[in-house]
């Protein structure tokens, strides 16, 4: 691993940004790194947005990701991943859900929501490599839109080094009992879309 590792978590209220952040951190300190992580709810109770840090390291001083530092951006929403390209650069990898939310302005029809090939574009220009998860689709498949995070994690934990088993160990840890097989099902669905 790198001497540290920064990850952002953009979504809405409800998407499960929240939990997916506290299983990455329970990741981190299971592996032995030094973790911090911070989280902004803003208005999510009613479907605002939500943006979480999480940060990996020998050493970690503070809990927010710097800008132009993000290795990862874990984008639960599509607009709300494009609204954080100053802290992406040249070799960060932005996972995008393929899935939108309208916010307030466009239900009222005073914006457009960007297209895919936009939302994109503002991530590629600030140095991302844009992945794009069908993490919607597969939690409607498995039954429970709320599990699209999980899917997620599930293609971000394919890019890193952790043995899967401390990923699903975390994940059966920090879910509601009743709910465990099925985020396994959407972790081990995410790490295969990957």
């Amino acid at each position: 691993m790198k001497k540290k590792l920064d990850f952002l978590f953009a979504g809405v209220g409800g998407q499960g940004t929240i939990l997916v952040s506290n299983i990455l951190a329970e990741v981190g300190m299971q592996r032995g790194y030094d973790v911090k992580k911070s989280e902004v709810h803003g208005m999510s109770q009613r479907g605002g947005a939500v943006e979480s840090h999480v940060r990996w390291g020998e050493k970690v001083y503070a809990p927010l990701v710097e800008e132009g530092c993000a290795d990862f951006l874990l984008g639960f929403e599509a607009l709300e991943a494009a609204r954080w390209p100053h802290y992406m650069y040249p070799g960060t990898i932005a996972i995008v859900n393929r899935h939108r939310v309208n916010p307030p302005s466009v239900n009222l029809g005073q914006e457009e929501y960007p297209d895919e090939k936009k939302i994109e574009a503002i991530l590629t220009e600030a140095g991302a490599k844009v992945v794009w998860v069908e993490g919607a689709a597969k939690a409607n498949e498995l039954g429970n839109p709320t599990l699209a995070g999980v899917v997620l994690l599930g293609a971000l934990s394919a890019r890193l080094d952790e043995p899967v088993e401390i990923w699903v160990k975390a994940v059966e840890d920090l879910v509601p009992a009743k709910f465990k097989d099925l985020n396994v099902k959407a972790f081990l669905a995410g790490r295969e879309m990957a």
